[in-house]
């Protein structure tokens, strides 16, 4: 199927603009990529691209052409996939795609036993806080922490996560312990900058909730930020215990008004996301289950809760 490349070579030119952005992607050369697209236009006997120095468009053919090329590419991977999903060993590679810190936290120790128990496989690990598409970054299965996973995808439920108050006994030794949340409105509190608008939500053991302000002279867009400074002792936060759990067990970090838990709307729940075409894959299959070994019945981060 040598127009196979051609077609998608056309198709990486249209998404990313110009032949050597696609080029990039595609890891061959410009030159390469001209070559396809000029063979693909003498084939037709049609110009696909309007071309000028400032930018490359498509022509009423190129627009029809391009429509066509991505229902036939996906059919394509489609019946691939369908065909490399037979049998019940994991093999082929396992693109996965989570969140920052969770992913370096939580998923990356996972691989190595992974793939030494099958060495047929092999496991790429995709890390970063903006939305994946799981087609067009062709993601095997994404971990999402959100309250509504997307619609197009097959989402399966993983955990609920907890999120704690805590502070450093070094700060709490210094300007005291809040007792009630109101008492938060007089210390340092790290905000995240992007999404609690510097007003904490939290609710006590009979579902009551409370707005309390909190401010701070310092804040960030990132979560590690945030536990790097409450572990040096300069405020208050609310954490996720994914993230802080061997900070509360070891006693580094100290959870404060456990009588209130913290109300978000963000990174609530965690989900496997995956498309259908991909639900029979064994190496999904295995990973999946590995993943639900390690957080059930209680994941390793919640277990410091244990003795208590």
């Amino acid at each position: 199927m040598t127009w196979l490349a051609s077609w998608d070579s056309f198709v990486k030119v249209v998404e990313e603009g110009s032949m050597a952005a696609a080029a990039r992607r595609l890891n061959c050369t410009r030159a390469q990529v001209s070559k396809q697209i000029g063979e693909l236009e003498q084939t037709f006997g049609l110009r696909l691209f309007e071309r000028s120095t400032r930018k490359l468009g498509l022509t009423p053919a190129g627009e029809i052409f391009l429509r066509h090329a991505r229902l036939a590419l996906e059919a394509i991977e489609n019946t691939d996939i369908a065909v490399r999903n037979t049998g019940d060993t994991p093999h082929g590679l396992l693109r996965i795609g989570a969140s920052v810190v969770f992913g370096r936290q939580s998923i990356a120790p996972l691989l190595p036993d992974l793939v030494a128990r099958y060495p047929e496989l092999e496991c790429e690990l995709i890390l970063t806080d903006d939305p994946v598409d799981l087609a067009e970054d062709r993601i095997d299965v994404a971990l999402r922490l959100t309250r509504a996973p997307p619609e197009e995808a097959v989402s399966r439920q993983l955990l609920v996560l907890k999120r704690v108050v805590c502070a450093s006994p070094g700060y709490l030794a210094a300007h005291g312990t809040p007792a009630t949340p109101q008492e938060l409105m007089q210390h340092a509190c790290f905000s995240h900058l992007l999404r609690d608008g510097g007003v904490w939500r939290l609710a006590d053991r009979h579902g009551k909730e409370v707005e309390v302000p909190v401010r701070s002279r310092i804040q960030f867009n990132n979560i590690g930020c945030i536990l790097d400074a409450t572990r040096a002792g300069h405020g208050i936060a609310i954490l996720p215990t994914y993230l802080c759990g061997d900070d509360l067990a070891s006693g580094a970090l100290v959870s404060v008004l456990d009588d209130h838990e913290p109300q978000v709307d963000f990174g609530r729940n965690l989900y496997a996301c995956y498309l259908p075409s991909r639900s029979r894959a064994a190496k999904v299959k295995q990973f999946l289950a590995q993943l639900e070994a390690l957080l059930t019945p209680i994941p390793p981060w919640d277990r410091y809760r244990e003795g208590r």
